[in-house]
This record gives structure tokens, sequence and C-alpha cells, in this order.
């Protein structure tokens, strides 16, 4: 079924004109032949007839279309000639919102939720001709506002100079704006997993080439000539300028251009867009360039920016794209029919997600103060016909040329007369034939009915998930838990869940055993087995490259060169080789851990190096060494003990002199006459790090404990100019001696009405800074009472007081509860005064309020029981159970629904009697000592009268199978002339008595005096 023409007519009713009008796309005003019929009024009337019945259309220009701070600026030859403030009231505006007038008896769609989208603008566009317009069904409420603070991309928008030119002034910032709205709409699709708003903040215009921006065919070197030039944009000339004049930061900057570009030539090809990967928040290389195709350009610009988020191509290096596997989508290496371009595959996902948890996105993390913009509810291809989206593509003489499949591929007229097709879709929204032949309209790749357009369904948090296995068995690893946005799944563009969906616990946190190989170097030694280049190396860690600490960098042992193997390491590898430091590597982030060895623990070492210690158990050693003292020889500085921690050891200025160290078996660094390159070195169970920067002092540092004594000595080659040093050994146990009590002042009274109380404190301090320390530092003994003083001030006044709230009426849905309200004078610790309400001042507190107004969740329904399922006897009933939505209307998935609180399935019953059953018993077996206290067992069995084997036998009857018994022992006449003595002199013997255990031959052997007569 096709629309009916549109007509223009008066507030009334009136016939004006088939003559639509002529929307101006310029800021200014235009003259026009056609005197009223122009559309500079803010409000126009037309009647339409859809459905077999008409309606007339009232409709008002929507000044909200756009963000109130949005700065659009032309920039000449020689830098911005023009700069404003585009606050969504332009004149040529040519959106309008409305409803209709009148209702009619019968139509698909409600009357009162019509809305006319598309009028013409098109300067090419013949004046007074009549085109074909589409009605559609109003789909959503009022247009919403956008304030998240989640992940913002705040965008530089610049149009190279062929760009504006093909588009005109007037048109080319609608034009834009339009295709950067499909951009965030595809970033707001719930598919990404993440929530990003794609926010323009910035809108620069090339009317002349720019001195330093070099755009050509060649797509690699216009890409980073536009990345420097737009660095440069950013600040304009200098950063004070940026913060003065007002200009807006961007996080990101894409660029369109007429073009035809081509990577790595310099002549038109099948490229459409080029980015660096990964590149998001890096100032000169969070950058894109597009080729302008018109609306769909927002696919290709979208496409690009997920290179910045470090996408890879849909089947590259993926499972997504391939035969079998998941369809490529937006980050489909070609456009073509078979690519999804509306949404994204789980490994875009994957990508971004890990991109933006590894912390490389945190520039997201804020968004535009000034900036509340306003997102459109309107799809872009009700304001655009198909000829229209041709034109942007191919020139103004290009038209529709195929009409089957538009929402699949949008076929045109080329500029050689030929019909082609880029393999990308006609905007959202465009009108099309649905499969019974009906008016539809494109939404996401499909054709649905007119007006149809799913609700969307915002997304919630499951439940979390069991904890993962530690990804190692020592050394400290990590186990994770996740839960997925799947309560529900947001569908139909609805908003992707907010919050955490992953957490992380440290694990398996004690030491390694002694030899165990470098979890890095292990992971590293897991490729030698695959080729690199052809060839097979045996690789080792390397982890001296900046800004690589959770990637893994292997070094090829025997070669000159290093390599990254993997872009993350297993979670949990430390994330550099500082023995003294426990941060791990989590989702390719580097993450703080504290000395207790647990993931985000704000514990740290004090002074002495105890995990969490107050600095008290060690005393600081520092001094200077500025003796003057003969040349050309070593000299002792310092004697450092064992146990020593935090050693520091510098010059006091850059000298000619070196440092030494030496220990009981010799000198271990720049001894004998021989100096050594800076590096680190481990002696005495810690790691020691030597530096001698080019022009610096020299330096020796160690974090301890050491497990031996070590001397510090100078090899002096001028004048000694000083050497300081210190470091921190523990305090003997006669530390006491520097700790006392001591009284603090009175606190503050305690009430500030009535009676109240005031009290002095005795707290430890320590005698040299007087310093709070540990009650345990001061000798309990000597502790002095604390002291109470009674103090008083003004009487209290009269107050209301609210007793508890009485419990909700309803835990939800809407419920009520209430409370008394009572006027007291409670003075401090006495008890409250009730007093007339006349007494108390101003009103009271509310006695009644609502509650637990939140809808009602999913609850957990239980049916009739069923019957016993034994014959006789106990047996179990069973029952099923719903999980059912808050009304009882819809049966849902039971994991809606908690699982704690879940009905019984099954409980016990009892049948009529069974037949009688017995309890049956064995013969007693022999005893278990062959002298002495034993044990011995027997068979106890229940049996129902027939003999066979039953359980219905009443267990509080049940004989024992085990009792106590006596082995005989030997009564042969010990012989006289043999001694009876206790064998063992280790008071063994009075034990054996204590515990009875004489009866017992070995032990009344060897123990025979001790056992006589018992």
């Amino acid at each position: 079924m096709r629309p009916s023409l549109p007509y223009r007519v008066d507030q009334a009713g009136r016939f004006v004109s088939y003559e639509l009008g002529e929307l101006s796309m310029d800021s200014r005003r235009r003259r026009s032949t056609m005197g009223q019929n122009n559309l500079d009024s803010a409000s126009l009337f037309y009647h339409v007839s859809s459905g077999g019945r008409r309606y007339q259309l009232n409709l008002t220009r929507n000044a909200a279309f756009f963000a109130p701070d949005l700065l659009v600026e032309y920039w000449g030859a020689n830098g911005p000639e023009r700069r404003r403030r585009r606050r969504g009231t332009s004149a040529g505006t040519c959106h309008y919102t409305g409803h209709v007038s009148g209702k009619a008896s019968t139509s698909q769609v409600a009357p009162e939720q019509l809305r006319w989208f598309d009028l013409p603008w098109s300067r090419a566009q013949v004046s007074g001709g009549v085109g074909e317009h589409t009605v559609t069904e109003r789909t959503g409420g009022r247009t919403r506002r956008s304030v998240s603070r989640e992940r913002t991309v705040e965008t530089l928008v610049v149009a190279d100079k062929l760009t504006v030119a093909f588009h005109g002034r007037g048109s080319v910032e609608d034009y834009l704006l339009t295709i950067m709205n499909i951009v965030a709409r595809l970033f707001h699709d719930s598919s990404l997993g993440n929530l990003v708003h794609v926010v323009v903040t910035r809108l620069i215009l090339l009317t002349e080439e720019q001195p330093e921006l070099r755009l050509s065919h060649h797509a690699d070197k216009s890409l980073e000539s536009f990345c420097r030039w737009q660095h440069q944009a950013a600040t304009h000339h200098r950063n004070e300028e940026l913060r003065s004049s007002g200009l807006p930061r961007h996080d990101n900057a894409v660029l369109v251009t007429r073009h035809d570009i081509c990577s790595y030539k310099n002549k038109p090809c099948g490229t459409l867009g080029l980015a660096p990967v990964g590149g998001m928040c890096e100032p000169e290389r969070s950058c894109s360039i597009n080729e302008d195709l018109g609306l769909a350009s927002a696919f290709t610009i979208a496409h690009e920016m997920g290179h910045n988020f470090g996408m890879n191509h849909d089947g590259m290096g993926n499972k997504c794209g391939g035969e079998g596997e998941e369809p490529a989508r937006i980050m489909a290496a070609q456009l073509t029919a078979a690519a999804s371009p509306f949404s994204w595959s789980s490994c875009s996902r994957q990508y971004i997600s890990r991109f933006l948890d590894s912390g490389r996105g945190d520039c997201l993390n804020d968004s535009p103060q000034t900036l509340n913009l306003v997102m459109p509810t309107e799809l872009p291809g009700l304001r655009r016909s198909p000829d229209v989206q041709c034109r942007l593509q191919h020139g103004p003489t290009s038209r529709q040329c195929k009409f089957r499949d538009v929402c699949r591929q949008l076929w045109c007229v080329s500029r050689s007369k030929l019909c082609v097709t880029n393999s990308i879709p006609a905007a959202e929204g465009t009108a099309c034939a649905s499969d019974n032949g009906d008016v539809g309209w494109c939404f996401r790749g499909r054709c649905l009915p007119l007006g149809n357009r799913p609700v969307p369904v915002d997304g919630l948090w499951g439940s979390w998930g069991a904890w993962s296995k530690c990804t190692r068995t020592c050394g400290g690893g990590v186990s994770s838990s996740e839960r997925k946005c799947d309560n529900p799944k947001p569908t139909h563009g609805g908003t992707y869940c907010l919050g955490v969906r992953g957490r992380y616990r440290s694990c398996n946190t004690e030491d390694c055993p002694a030899g165990t190989q470098d979890f890095r170097d292990k992971q590293c030694a897991s490729f030698n087995s695959q080729p690199f280049r052809g060839k097979l190396y045996s690789w080792t860690a390397y982890t001296a490259v900046q800004g690589k600490m959770c990637s893994l960098v292997c070094l090829a042992d025997g070669y000159n060169f290093y390599t990254e193997r993997a872009e993350v390491v297993v979670d949990g590898t430390r994330c550099h080789d500082d023995p003294d430091s426990f941060n791990i590597c989590v989702n390719g982030e580097c993450k703080h851990v504290g000395c207790d060895r647990q993931l985000g623990s704000t514990l740290t070492e004090d002074k002495c190096r105890v995990c969490g210690g107050d600095g008290t158990t060690c005393e600081t050693i520092h001094g200077e060494f500025s003796k003057s003292i003969p040349w050309g020889d070593y000299h002792k500085v310092v004697h450092i003990p064992r146990g020593a921690v935090n050693i520091e050891v510098e010059e006091t200025v850059p000298s000619k002199n070196y440092l030494a160290l030496r220990t009981k078996n010799g000198f271990v660094l720049n001894g004998d006459w021989t100096v050594q390159w800076p590096h680190s070195l481990t002696l005495a169970g810690t790691r020691f790090l030597y530096k001698r920067p080019v022009g610096e002092v020299e330096k020796l540092s160690a974090r301890g404990p050491i497990d031996q004594p070590i001397t510090v000595t100078v090899l002096l080659q001028e004048r000694n100019k000083g050497i300081r040093y210190s470091f921190n050994v523990p305090l003997k146990e006669d530390h006491q001696a520097s700790f006392a009590w001591f009284l603090e002042p009175w606190t503050p009274c305690s009430a500030s009405c009535g009676k109240g109380e005031r009290k002095r404190v005795a707290t430890c301090r320590r005698l040299l800074h007087l310093t709070v320390a540990l009650s345990e530092q001061c000798q309990a003994e000597k502790r002095p009472p604390n002291k109470r003083q009674v103090c008083s001030a003004q009487p209290c006044p009269a107050v209301w007081r609210p007793r508890e709230w009485s419990k909700c009426s309803r835990s939800c849905g809407g419920g009520n509860r209430s409370r008394t309200v009572v006027c007291i004078r409670a003075p401090s610790g006495a008890t409250a005064v009730i007093l007339d309400n006349s007494l108390c001042h101003g009103p009271p507190p509310p006695s009644k309020e609502a509650c637990n107004a939140q809808d009602c969740p999913p609850q957990w329904v239980a049916l009739a029981w069923s019957r016993c399922d034994s014959m006789c006897g106990p047996g179990l009933m069973h029952r099923p159970v719903l999980c059912k939505s808050a009304d009882l209307t819809q049966t849902l998935d039971p994991s809606k629904c908690l699982t704690t609180s879940r009905p019984t399935v099954q409980r016990h019953c009892t049948r009529k009697r069974c037949p009688h059953s017995r309890w049956l018993v064995g013969h007693w077996g022999e005893c278990s000592a062959q002298c002495g206290l034993g044990q011995q067992v027997r068979r106890v069995w229940c049996a129902a009268s027939d003999q066979q084997p039953s359980m219905l036998c009443p267990a509080v009857l049940r004989p024992r199978n085990a009792q106590a018994c006596q082995g005989a022992c030997e009564t042969s006449p010990r012989s006289l002339s043999e001694e009876c003595r206790d064998i063992n002199k280790v008071a063994y013997c009075p034990l054996v008595l204590k515990f009875r255990f004489c009866s017992r031959a070995y032990f009344r052997q060897i123990c025979c005096k001790s056992c006589q007569g018992q």
C-alpha cells in the first residue's frame, strides 16, 4: 500500500497548496517566490490520508535537535575564520514534531501517534515539485537527555574542502551531525558490551586547503598528516589559548573526505577508511580518516573508531567472520551484503572490553561539563529518501535504481550512469516494501511494517558466577568471578548494564619453592615450539621495555632481538622484576597489591619493613662521612649490621670517587681497583641498586633486611666531598625505656545541653618525638587511670523525637508505614520526659510515609503436592515450583527468581504401616587384645518378617555392634631370681600407670615394678 500525497492546509484545515515548500538549510532565511508556502513558519499544517482515513498534521519546529554548546568553525587558508556555538535553533532546521487533529474509527496506527518526518529540503529539488512522503508511527516518548558519565568519546569532526564544497555550507553541518548521530547509535548498541557515548563537541569545516594538512588519495600519508594536524588543532598553537578561548577538548578526531583514498597508493581504490589500532586516548593516534559515502559513512566511521578502541577485523586472528563461525559485523574487513553492519561481534566486544579494562581508555571517563546532548529518537532515513541518500553518495544527478532489499543494499545510479552499490544498507527509517507488499521502513537491515519499532529493553546484571581456578599454584595468582548483562539482556537499542562486570581476588600467595622457574620465563618458554618468522627460538622474559609492564615481551636466547609474543601476560604475573614489589597484572593492567599480598589492599610497610606496622620496632641510623683523608685508597664509610632495612648511601655532590661494598669475604662491588657499570646485585639476602648517572651523585640503595653485616667503603680519587648514609635497625628488647604514658587533654563535653561528661585518656607516646605509639610499647602496670568529670551546659530544649517506623505494609509494589512522634526534653544521660506537643517548635516529622515503592520481583509459586511415592512406611512427596511474574500472569525462567527463597520441591511422608521388621545380631568376634582390655564386634542388621533386608527398624532400638573385652594375660609365676624392675628410666612408666596400660603385656613387662599390685 502506497501512502497518499499530502497537501498543505491552514490551521482551520482549509486547502492552501499542493506545494509543500522548500526548506533552506542555510542559517539565513531565503527569499522565495512561494510567498506563504515557504517553511519559515514555526508551525505548519498538512492533510494526509492513511489507511482509508484522513488526518490533519499540526507540526512545530523542533529546536532541540543538537547539542546546545557544539562549536562550529569554518577554516580558511589561514586558520579559523568564523566560530559560533550551535544551539539547535537554526532557521534551516528541518526537524519538525507534532500531533494529529481528530480521530478516525479504524487505523492500523493510532492517529495521535502519527508523526510527519520527511520534508523536501535539498536545493537540487525543483521548487513546487511534489515528492513522496512518509507517514509513520511515533515509537517512543519524548527525546531523552543523556548526561552519562560512563564512557564519553568527545569527538572532533573535520570535513575537508572537497566535502564542504560537495554538500554546500548550508547543508554540510546537518549532514555531518546526522552521520555522527548514526555513529552514536551504533556505539549505543548493546552488542558492544559497554556503554559508550559518542558526542560531537567540535565541528571544523575546511573551505580552503590547510598549510600543515596534506590530503590526497594516499590513505596512509593522509592519516599521518591528519593525526598530526588534529593534535595541533586541539590546542591551536598554545595550550594557554585553548584554556582561555574556551575551545572544547576532544578525545578522538574524525576526518570526512571526498578523496577516493587507497592504502599505500596515491590513486583511487576500494579503501574506505584508515585508523591506528589501539590509538584511543593517545593524542596523536586517536584519529581516523573516512571516505564520504553519504549517510553510510557512519558505518565506516564506527568501524575506524572501533580500530581506535583496539578492535581487529572480524576473522583476523579471532573466531568471528569465518566459515561456521559468528558472522562478521561492523568490524568486517570488507563491506558485503553478508555482513551485518548494525551490531558488533563478540570478538569486537572482547577487544573493546580488554582495551577499557586495561586503563588505556581512561580519558573517556569524564564527560563534557557544559554539554547536555539531546539524543534524537527519529531514524535518519525518515528525513532523507533513498534518492537523497544516493545524491549524497554520487552527486546531484544520482537516484535509486534498484528497489528490492533496499534495507540490505542501496543501489544508486553512478556518475557513469551505471547502477552500483557500496554494499551498504539504506539508512534506518527509509521507506521499503514489506513482504506482504505494504509500505514499511528499514530497521537494522530489515524491512519492518511501517511504524513497527521494537521497544528497547535495558539490560540488568545477572548473578555472579563461581570463582575461577587460581591462575598460579604459588607466588600470588588471581581468581576471578564474572557476571553477565542478561537479566534481562539488553535488546532493541536498550542500554548495557553499568557497574562492575568482573571481580578479582588474590590466591596462592605463598612464595614458590626455591628453584621454581620464573613465571614470565615460563610463559615465554611456551612459545619455544612455535616458529617465529620460520624459525624456532628459545625465549626468555625481557622486562626493560617501557610501558609494556603487562605485555609478554620475550628475548630470543642467543640473539640480539626481542619481540612481543602476547599482548597481555597471564593474570597474576608480577608487573616488574623488582622483588620488593607485589603488584601484579590483571587483564593487562598493573594492579596494586598490598604488603599482605592481597589484591587491592592498602596495607603498606613501615620504615622497619613491617607490614601494617607503625614504625616503632626499629630506629634510624644516619650520618655523613666527611673526614679529610688521603686520596688513592679505600676508606671505611660505615658498618651496617645484620637485619638493617631501607639502606640509602649517596654522595653529597658529584665527584670522581667511587662507592664500594665489602663483606667478611671481601669486596663485592667496585673492589680491587675495578669500577663496575651501574647495575643491580643480589647481596646479603636482598637486592642492591647501584646508580651512577652522568653528572649526578652516585647512589647505593637496598630494601633489606640484610642477613649478614656489610661495610660501605669509598675509593678516593680526589678529596672526600662527603657521603650521606641512613638505614633502620631493629630496636633491642629494652626499648620500652623510650616510651611513656601521658594523660591527654580533657575531651569536649559529651552533651551540648543538660548534663554531660568529659574525660582524659592515657596514651602511650614516644619520648623522643611525643608521637602516639601502640599501647603495647608502654608498661601496662604504669598506666595511669583514665579520668572522668561531669560537665554542665545549657538546659536542653523541647524537641520532636520520632519512634521507630513500623514494618511496611507491603514488601514491594507500594506500601505504607507509620511511627509515633512525641515532644520530649532529653537531658544527656537522663531519662527523656514526654511533654505536651505545644512546647515543641516547628512542624513535627512525618508520622506516615510511603515505602517499598519498587516493583515486586518475580516470585516462586508452589503448586499442589503429589501423592506419597511409597507403598508403605516413609516416602517422599513432590510438587512443581514455578517462577512467576509479580502479577502471576507469566511463567519465567527459574534464573529470574531468587534461588535462596525457592520453596522445597519434596518432603517426607508416611503411608500405612509396613510389615513388622526387627533388628538381628550375629555372634561376637574375638577380642582384639591378647592380654588386657580390648574390643570385640558383631554384625547388626534390620530384616523384615520374610527375612529380607529392611530400613524400617527403629534406630533407637538398634543393638550395639561393639563392646569391651578382657584378654587373658599370662599368669605363670615370675622366677625369684628375675628382678621385677622398670626397664625404662626416663619417667616413662608413671605414664603407663596413669593411663592404665598395665593390663597390656608389653607395658607390664617393661614397667614391672610400677605395675605391681595393679
